[in-house]
């Protein structure tokens, strides 16, 4: 039941956003930039975003060298040479719309371990790098002149360096998006679970998150921002969730002899060290069909993979004790270009950002901002 007040107040909008996350962030602050007197609305349903904004390992990467040649295989050189570009150009802007000390960025580069049975990639790194040229105008990849410097075990044949990547605080991020979402008058709703949109009618149906009655929002226009989790608004759409595992190490003893971004297997898997601990995720490919999942739970195949790792090649011979762990959920498609277009006469949806949301988050929605003012 509401009030007469809350009616006349707090349920018509001009521009509805669901999913609070960097995408839907993004949105309603370009939104609002062009359109100052505009409404705007976000629905989140959980307290913080539900996908992965805040649940990702801070890596401000574009694509390791074994990741980027394995996207060959479902995209053409093109496709690919641009989505690099669209994803360091994200990181570009990000850093210079909200500034490397609020982000909390260092650019540490990135490195990748490669093992026996991806060698063959150092013999591509010319020709990677050729590709490559006409954004990054230097060589992204080159190969660490001592790699026995980091400590990892014999398994590890050799390093592969980019000099383009770096870490951030995801945290650290969506309270900058916050704070200037804030000042420009956007009103942001949590516990609010989304159950259907009218999407020609710009009618929102929500409820509260764990209770049955359903509500109804109105507005101009509707964005849905909610990545993995657009099914259910978007059944027709190309959309496949898949989860990711972080663990987080109790404080280390001895001093990490490295820093910076790391990869292995094909950006698969990744570590970094964050507050002297060991941070390490990742590995869906080792149960690709349990990981299509929207269930935030810890698959113990997975988690065993990756505490082997650490033991066995990242820290050999030393014991690893484990504090937290947390799963994230992304979406993927047969290519890893985003989804951005309308999917009704009042609603477009920008989704799809095939683990990569750090990096483009902010651009997609800038990009659904525009689509929408021209609907």
């Amino acid at each position: 039941m509401f009030s007469y007040w809350e009616q006349k107040n707090f349920f018509s909008y001009d521009l509805i956003v669901i999913g609070s996350g960097f995408t839907g962030l993004s949105t309603a602050i370009n939104y609002k930039k062009k359109h100052p007197k505009a409404s705007i609305l976000i629905l989140e349903k959980g307290v913080f975003p539900t996908g992965a904004s805040t649940k990702n390992a801070g890596f401000a990467c574009f694509g390791s060298l074994t990741e980027i040649l394995d996207d060959f295989w479902n995209m053409n050189p093109k496709e690919v040479t641009t989505l690099v570009g669209r994803r360091y150009k994200g990181l570009q802007q990000i850093r210079k719309t909200f500034g490397d000390s609020v982000l909390r960025y260092q650019h540490s580069h990135g490195f990748e371990l490669l093992e026996e049975e991806n060698l063959a990639a150092v013999d591509q790194i010319w020709e990677v790098n050729k590709m490559l040229k006409k954004i990054f105008k230097k060589d992204v990849f080159s190969l660490v002149k001592k790699p026995e410097k980091f400590g990892f075990s014999s398994r590890v044949k050799t390093v592969v360096e980019n000099h383009f990547e770096g870490e951030l605080d995801p945290g650290a991020y969506l309270g900058a998006l916050w704070a200037k979402a804030s000042k420009l008058g956007v009103r942001i709703l949590t516990g609010v679970s989304v159950v259907e949109i009218q999407k020609d009618a710009g009618i929102v149906l929500a409820e509260n998150t764990g209770k049955n009655k359903v509500f109804e929002f109105k507005a101009e226009k509707v964005a849905v921002c909610t990545n993995a989790f657009s099914k259910k608004l978007w059944p027709e759409s190309e959309l496949e969730p898949g989860r990711g595992l972080v663990l987080l190490s109790k404080p280390l003893a001895d001093k990490i002899p490295w820093r910076g971004s790391f990869h292995m297997d094909k950006g698969y898997v990744y570590f970094r060290e964050i507050d002297g601990r060991l941070l390490l995720g990742g590995a869906r490919n080792k149960d690709f069909e349990k990981e299509k999942t929207l269930e935030f739970e810890t698959n113990p195949k997975i988690k065993s993979h990756l505490e082997s790792l650490a033991k066995e090649v990242i820290f050999p011979g030393k014991a690893i004790e484990w504090e937290m762990e947390w799963t994230g959920i992304m979406a993927f498609g047969p290519k890893k270009i985003p989804l951005i277009q309308p999917i009704g006469e009042k609603t477009a949806a920008a989704v799809r950002l095939g683990g990569m949301g750090v990096a483009i988050g902010w651009q997609v929605g800038k990009e659904l901002s525009q689509l929408l003012s021209k609907m």
